[in-house]
């Protein structure tokens, strides 16, 4: 029955603009994204799958207690214009990936809101192989303001492929040597049977936290970009005297890594460790890795024999980068991990765990000896502040003429990132929310206060309020 109560789909729909973002769709529940919306948008896009000559979407949701309804939703849309909707459950992103790819589907809609707070939720999505963003995404709200749907009758089925993904995880698993001791930290997201499922397969001791899924989050945020929300797993890693311990964001597509002693290895960090490995099998290789990232990783792999090579944040970015490239690798700070060595190419967590936990059985040292052998720098976390949305862009393009006016060093693949002798800064609007992205680095902590500077100079310039974070580490 539609929102009406006439059991007919309405002609047109208008979504809220802030909820098409560059790589996928969100929004709050009850705010900006609502059921409708969801129904709506599985027209559009439905009706994209059609005119591509497309025949079946898969369906997945992650555990947030509006993903249920929303699902519905959006397979009542895309069975109103003659599609097969393939419901695949709730389970982790990466799974609606492996659905799409294994089952030969057209396209793929993944019900989740990532890592953001309980009460948004929105869509990932995939047409065909590839990763559906950016222009595409503003074109569903053009067909459904228009009203423009493919019509057809459609139907629903239901196909579990829960143990077909978490046996293709572990699949080509060939550890070494050492026995681990691995906590795991589902922060209560959607990889928490995953997770479950996987420690049962794999040899070794494993202490699983929070893999009871529950939209709640209780535990704490899945958001393993955030150190706080790694307490509980270092906790365990440092009483249970684990190897190193493992975490999750909401949807599964991301990883957070903790050393023996404690201490937080990033992405960027862990692409080093990935790459390295990989090389050693494929030299010459291309690995990618976001703006965001340390120069340690570009200068390690390509000492390693590489091909590094620097892109734009966003998993969807990434991946169509990849496809470009070739590339074998790929990784972002924020803990995405791109396999396509002996895996996909899509960002999965939990694929990322199993390839840590079998390159770390091979090793000859353990994790802390690995963060300790990288060349040391001083950086900020990456540091979010506020920026209305209509000042996002038009800031970044102020501090970029100002750059380019001072002939600065300015690489513009996503926002600006100046790079000094001192080392660089970043400053970048974020594609998800209604924030500036900010990042410094050096290899000193004076030459850090200059960098620092520098950018806070450049905010102040347009107007904005300096962000606490690094008006606090100016005094370095």
């Amino acid at each position: 029955m539609a929102a009406d109560g006439t059991g007919a789909l309405p002609e047109t729909h208008r979504f809220d603009p802030t909820i098409l973002r560059e790589y996928d769709v969100r929004g709050v529940v009850g705010q900006t994204l609502s059921v409708a919306d969801a129904r709506a948008l599985g027209r559009a896009f439905g009706t994209r799958v059609r005119r591509a000559g497309g025949a079946s979407v898969c369906v997945g949701y992650d555990g947030r207690l509006s993903s249920p309804e929303i699902e519905a939703a959006v397979v009542e849309g895309l069975t109103a214009c003659g599609l097969e909707a393939i419901r695949i459950g709730l389970g982790p992103t990466p799974m609606l990936y492996f659905a799409v790819l294994t089952l030969a589907a057209d396209g793929g809609i993944m019900i989740t809101g990532s890592h953001n707070p309980p009460d948004y939720n929105g869509f990932k999505m995939m047409l065909g192989k590839a990763s559906f963003f950016g222009e595409d995404i503003q074109d569903l709200g053009a067909i459904a303001a228009a009203g423009d749907f493919e019509i057809g009758a459609g139907h629903a089925r239901e196909q579990d492929v829960f143990d077909d993904y978490v046996t293709r995880l572990v699949q080509d698993f060939e550890g070494g040597s050492r026995t681990l001791k691995v906590a795991w930290d589902a922060g209560n997201g959607a990889a928490g049977e995953v997770m479950a499922a996987l420690a049962k397969r794999l040899p070794g001791e494993h202490i699983l936290l929070n893999e009871v899924i529950d939209g709640t989050f209780p535990a704490h945020h899945p958001d393993p970009t955030v150190p706080e929300n790694l307490e509980q797993l270092k906790a365990a890693v440092l009483e249970q005297g684990c190897d190193f311990g493992i975490a999750f964001d909401g949807d599964g597509d991301r990883i957070g890594v903790i050393d023996e002693k404690g201490r937080i290895l990033w992405g960027d960090q862990l692409v080093i460790l990935y790459g390295r490995d990989i090389l050693s099998r494929r030299p010459g290789a291309t690995i990618i890795a976001d703006v965001k990232t340390s120069q340690v990783l570009f200068d390690e792999l390509a000492r390693a024999g590489g091909v590094p090579v620097m892109w734009k944040t966003g998993h969807s970015l990434i991946k169509a980068k990849m496809a470009e490239t070739g590339a074998v690798l790929a990784g972002e700070v924020s803990g995405h991990i791109f396999f396509a060595d002996r895996y996909f190419g899509f960002d999965d967590a939990p694929y990322a765990a199993i390839r840590l936990i079998e390159l770390m059985s091979r090793a000859h040292e353990g994790m802390a000896a690995f963060r300790d052998s990288l060349p040391p720098v001083v950086n900020t976390p990456e540091i979010r502040f506020p920026c209305p949305e209509e000042r996002k862009r038009p800031v970044i393009e102020e501090v970029r003429k100002r750059l380019v006016a001072k002939q600065a060093r300015v690489d513009e693949i996503d926002g600006v990132r100046v790079s000094t002798p001192d080392g660089w800064w970043l400053l970048r609007a974020s594609n998800t929310q209604d924030v500036l992205v900010a990042r410094c680095e050096s290899s000193n902590a004076e030459g850090l206060r200059r960098l620092i500077a520098a950018l806070t100079e450049q905010i102040a310039a347009s107007g904005l309020p300096i962000p606490g974070d690094l008006d606090s580490m100016s005094g370095l």
